[in-house]
């Protein structure tokens, strides 16, 4: 398919067979690749702030609409979902762009997706970054067990959306609104220790407040199409990374859990996320052997690179460029 403009200037989209799929992909630039992955319930869009400075400093950028999402195709299976698969996407492309190398960044569920890419196969991923989600090794345990065990009795989105239907149904009521609720409700200017607490058989966003207006880094036509998007994919495929925590962790037996490759991290100071991930942040530099930038943005919540666009381009940039000095 040939490329399309955006309404993002400079940036065009495409599809591309990678991993026996088509992925979308939106990109700019020209030079060493960078792969930007976005997580839930996001797209390419997320990173609508960093291509044209990745682009000027002289890289081809690209991100996908990771499977399940936009324009990409969306398997019908929820075991389609796991890690290892959409890991397995992320590296068919670096090939199907015609590189044999990649600098790989996730936010969100990309994160997790950008660590293991660097993880399992580091000869492709020459280095990683991540935002809002630190580097976690394999649990000794079945993830499901544990957090089930962990919030017995209280409401956990994660447990919330592992029920096939009953998310997908609560958001797609009202598209706009449910993600309206759901971003503002993870950005900076929520104090999540204020929100009502949740019974374990409590929905998602009934108890949410609507607000009235957006916070400065969500504009409506922001808001438009991400709707626009969620209208034509339907959030079923979004969910299924959810409910792939035990086979992820099933396929993934005896992976390495050193990631040596150049590396940098950062995350908003009130990233919910990062409230949780306490221990995780911590340790993360016993596990990612290069960790070159560690940084936490004061003020900012869970939608990192949207919420605060320049010191995110100021990090990313920093690194990139005493990786490539």
């Amino acid at each position: 398919m040939s490329a399309a403009s955006t309404s993002v200037t400079g940036v065009t989209e495409r599809r591309i067979a990678a991993n026996g799929i088509e992925l979308n992909i939106a990109e700019a630039g020209e030079g060493p690749l960078v792969l930007l992955l976005h997580g839930f319930p996001e797209s390419w869009y997320s990173w609508r702030h960093q291509f044209a400075p990745l682009a000027a400093a002289g890289y081809h950028v690209v991100a996908p609409d990771m499977r399940g999402y936009g324009k990409s195709d969306r398997p019908e299976a929820i075991s389609a979902y796991n890690q290892v698969e959409v890991v397995n996407d992320i590296v068919g492309l670096v090939a199907a762009l015609g590189y044999d190398t990649a600098v790989v960044i996730g936010h969100d569920w990309g994160a997790p997706t950008a660590w293991a890419a660097a993880l399992n196969h580091p000869g492709v991923f020459r280095a990683v970054g991540a935002l809002s989600v630190p580097f976690m090794p394999r649990s000794p345990v079945a993830p499901m067990a544990a957090m089930r065990a962990a919030f017995q009795g209280q409401f956990f989105y994660q447990l919330y959306f592992f029920e096939p239907g009953v998310a997908e149904a609560e958001f797609e009521a009202d598209i706009r609104t449910s993600l309206k609720k759901f971003l503002v409700m993870g950005a900076g200017e929520t104090d999540l220790t204020k929100l009502p607490p949740k019974a374990a058989g409590d929905d998602l966003l009934s108890s949410l407040p609507n607000p009235d207006t957006l916070p400065p880094w969500l504009s409506e036509a922001d808001l438009d199409f991400y709707a626009g998007e969620f209208t034509r994919s339907g959030m079923r495929g979004p969910l299924n990374y959810y409910r792939n925590h035990d086979l992820t962790w099933s396929l993934t037996e005896g992976a390495p859990t050193e990631i040596r490759q150049p590396a940098f991290f950062v995350a908003g100071g009130a990233d919910g996320v990062i409230m949780m991930a306490a221990a995780a942040l911590e340790a993360m530099p016993k596990y990612v052997k290069d960790l070159r930038l560690n940084r936490i943005i004061p003020g900012i919540g869970h939608w990192t690179q949207q919420e605060a666009p320049e010191p995110v381009n100021e990090s990313i940039l920093e690194f990139l460029r005493a990786l490539d000095a």
